[in-house]
């Protein structure tokens, strides 16, 4: 059944909100927080960005910033960012229930030095002293678009019967000198001298999906159910020397609609887009190429423009604002979540009232 899989927890870290609560009700107020920092790009002009206040991250755990190999000041930050709403997440677990596992989205390896996915797991689960079992979890680096894979790893594994209970998250900082620095050079980050940019955000999410039956048994009352992903590439995509067509997302749009998983029409759409001109366009092809699939008058929503562009957690965020919105009555449903990574992997999921 396409409501197999549902979700029964969810924890947020952004700059509009230090839970699930805090942010849901800033992006859908409209609260945005975004503001000059102490770093400067080329120009000498403080960068701006969305960034969690500094007494709203917990300390890290003893031992978890030593080596080897030696993480990067990102890393540290990251694995602070994530130490929240991963126990917030983890509330809905049923008592007695065995430690899940963590299938975990990371930023695209763009930094001096790439991250070791398996050594920030490892970092992490000490960092939340062992809350989930690292044996069953895994990380990729697929920035935006990872985020809502992960999701979808998650649905096909307790789909198949692998487990009752799995973690699914993501977590990104954009604060990091290099970070911006090449952003910057690539005129990506915006400012006064570059409109057509984005704001850098940070953030991380977690979502517990259960299978149908096992929240009923534990008396847990989901919030909202999740398809598998659907998954696409785009040729042309940021980094590319192909012509960009938009084709990747509309492909993913047709392969979710495809499986039948989603009855009736789309009637809210979250999408990663973060205020460059770029991603217009491939959600224009996307849409005009599956315009039967969409309500006739569905909400569009890109929460970046509250917490700014938090890259590998804005999967999870957003399919967790959906789901909170399916459940309180103010957003209708089904809900189309997708994301799109700058090196080309494009992500969708819907999201159901139960």
């Amino acid at each position: 059944m396409a409501d197999d899989v549902v979700v029964i927890g969810v924890g947020m870290m952004t700059a509009v909100g230090l839970s699930a609560p805090e942010t849901a009700a800033s992006v859908r107020s409209g609260l945005a927080r975004f503001r000059e920092t102490s770093i400067h790009d080329h120009d000498f002009e403080p960068f701006t960005i969305a960034e969690v206040v500094a007494d709203g991250l917990p300390g890290l755990a003893r031992g978890v910033g030593v080596g080897p190999p030696r993480p990067t000041a990102r890393e540290l930050r990251m694995l602070r960012l994530a130490t929240m709403p991963l126990r917030e997440a983890l509330t809905g677990l049923p008592k007695g229930a065995p430690a899940p596992g963590l299938l975990l989205s990371l930023p695209a390896s763009t930094a001096d030095r790439p991250l070791d996915p398996a050594a920030f797991l490892a970092r992490l689960a000490r960092q939340v002293d062992g809350a989930f079992d690292l044996r069953l979890s895994d990380a990729s680096e697929r920035g935006r678009a990872g985020g809502v894979s992960a999701v979808g790893r998650a649905v096909d594994a307790i789909g198949a019967g692998q487990a009752s209970f799995v973690l699914a998250g993501g977590v990104d900082t954009y604060r990091d000198l290099y970070v911006l620095g090449t952003l910057d050079l690539e005129k990506r980050v915006k400012s006064s001298a570059h409109l057509d940019g984005f704001i850098p955000g940070e953030g991380a999410a977690f979502l517990l999906l259960a299978s149908r039956a096992a929240a009923a048994r534990a008396g847990v009352r989901p919030l909202g159910a999740v398809t598998s992903a659907a998954t696409s590439m785009e040729l042309g995509h940021l980094y590319s020397d192909e012509p960009y067509r938009g084709e990747g997302l509309a492909v993913a749009f047709t392969a979710l609609a495809q499986t039948g998983v989603v009855t009736g029409p789309i009637q809210e759409v979250y999408s990663s887009m973060n205020g460059e001109n770029h991603w217009a366009k491939e959600w224009g092809v996307g849409f005009i190429r599956n315009h039967g699939v969409f309500g006739p008058e569905h909400g569009m929503h890109h929460p970046a423009d509250s917490y700014g562009d938090t890259g590998a957690a804005c999967g999870p965020l957003m399919v967790g604002l959906a789901a909170l919105g399916v459940s309180d009555g103010y957003r209708r449903s089904p809900c189309l979540v997708y994301g799109s990574s700058d090196d080309g992997p494009r992500a969708a999921v819907a999201v159901t009232a139960i």
